[in-house]
């Protein structure tokens, strides 16, 4: 058992979701690896890539929604609360789930990370782990710091068996069920 899994957590959940209901529109909670996470607000170029993303999503799977900011229940034993930068699922999917949805049927997450010194933990470890554990198919990581495409897929026993990554300007193809095709070319207008 990692030492990560056998930590107590900050606070019980019930008391995450208290504090996350009160927080003001301007902030961002999370709850990850039994630790409050503050989500940095994004800047332009983290929307222009988001956007960039919907737009690819959109014309190659268009019976498929990108759900931006959808709050989660992630982690082992659905211990965690996570809202991903985007959730690829069904059109109408998470209606009616209320603003922590049952992972089940999410086809691919993404994150594009952000510049604050918590990205490494948070985007490239924890929330992966915590995606892998509820067997979200793909975790797609769009890192801004090292100008890559990470591809994290095939999750088996809580981490992903694949994970392959791509420097901006290839042509990344996204597994089943997901199924795209990215050119990222792109992406070099938003280079950190």
């Amino acid at each position: 058992m990692s030492a990560r899994s056998t930590r107590r957590p900050q606070m019980t959940l019930d008391d995450f979701e208290a504090l996350e209901r009160g927080a003001p529109e301007t902030v961002t909670l999370e709850f990850i690896a039994g630790k409050l996470e503050v989500k940095p607000v994004p800047d332009g170029d983290h929307g222009a890539i988001f956007m960039w993303l919907l737009r690819q999503c959109m014309q190659q799977r268009p019976e498929l929604d990108l759900h931006p900011e959808q709050g989660l229940v992630v982690e082992h034993y659905r211990a965690g609360r996570a809202r991903p930068d985007g959730v690829l699922a069904p059109v109408a999917h998470f209606a009616g789930q209320g603003e922590w949805a049952d992972p089940t049927g999410a086809l691919m997450v993404v994150e594009v990370t952000s510049h604050d010194a918590d990205t490494d933990r948070h985007d490239r470890w924890e929330k992966r782990d915590g995606y892998a554990a509820v067997d979200i198919p793909v975790y797609l990581l769009i890192d801004r710091q090292s100008c890559t495409v990470a591809v994290h897929s095939d999750p088996s026993g809580g981490s992903y068996r694949e994970s392959p990554s791509f420097p901006y300007g290839e042509t990344v193809k996204i597994p089943d069920p997901v199924g795209i095709t990215l050119r990222t070319e792109a992406l070099k207008d938003y280079a950190a």
